[in-house]
């Protein structure tokens, strides 16, 4: 046996980072359950609104609550609000569909460690859980810079985040327009649409047209009818 074998050994395993699950969605949160065990997070309750998240913590003592924003009875800031008035013990990570800065400052100072947007990866889920676990949760230094990030991202420096080009030509794809169509709606040539939309890609570190509308719908860019 090596010596790292010999301290591994005589070491206690980490204990899995215990969580609620909070949101309105039953399929969500079965989903959710399945995703998150499988990757070693102990998840030992579910709540369907903020009112009873707020109960199953003083209950549970969870060491993370992942929670929606907009549940019924009472939303998730303000049961974030509630749980963190009465307990250090327990962080909760914020997982919503909305991705603007003035809703992450408001989660922030009810005293959220953390904010994801639904389209999120598993293992960007997963990472937030366990650095939020962990000893002291996270710090205000990654809180503000977190804030700073989302405010970057949705363009809250009183500068718009795309051009008022840039916002016609993604309202056009979002109007299911094919890129030629967009070409000739807007009188410019296709590959001037392409130059577009890698600009657009890059500002909202969307992969494709469909991540680009789905990001600037949620930010207010553009609309689906």
């Amino acid at each position: 046996m090596t010596m790292t074998e010999a301290v591994s050994a005589t070491e206690p395993a980490a204990r899995p980072v215990r969580l609620l699950v909070a949101d309105d969605h039953r399929m969500l949160r079965d989903g959710l359950r399945r995703s998150l065990v499988e990757c070693g997070i102990d998840v030992v309750g579910e709540a369907s609104n903020g009112a009873e998240a707020v109960r199953l913590a003083g209950q549970l003592h969870p060491d993370v609550i992942l929670m929606d924003v907009t549940m019924p009875v009472l939303d998730g800031i303000e049961a974030t609000r509630l749980i963190r008035s009465q307990t250090d013990r327990t962080q909760v990570v914020m997982l919503t569909m909305h991705g603007d800065s003035d809703l992450m400052t408001r989660a922030l100072q009810a005293g959220a460690a953390g904010y994801l947007v639904k389209d999120c990866s598993t293992e960007d889920v997963v990472s937030a859980i366990q650095l939020a676990g962990g000893e002291g949760g996270v710090s205000r230094e990654l809180a503000s810079s977190m804030l700073a990030e989302v405010r970057r991202t949705a363009g809250k420096d009183h500068e718009p985040l795309l051009s008022a080009r840039e916002e016609e030509v993604l309202q056009q794809v979002a109007d299911g327009l094919s890129l030629p169509e967009v070409a000739a709606e807007l009188f410019i040539s296709i590959k001037t649409v392409k130059n577009h939309l890698a600009s657009i890609y890059e500002k909202l570190d969307a992969r494709d047209r469909t991540q680009a509308v789905l990001r600037a719908v949620r930010m207010g860019i553009v609309r689906l009818d």
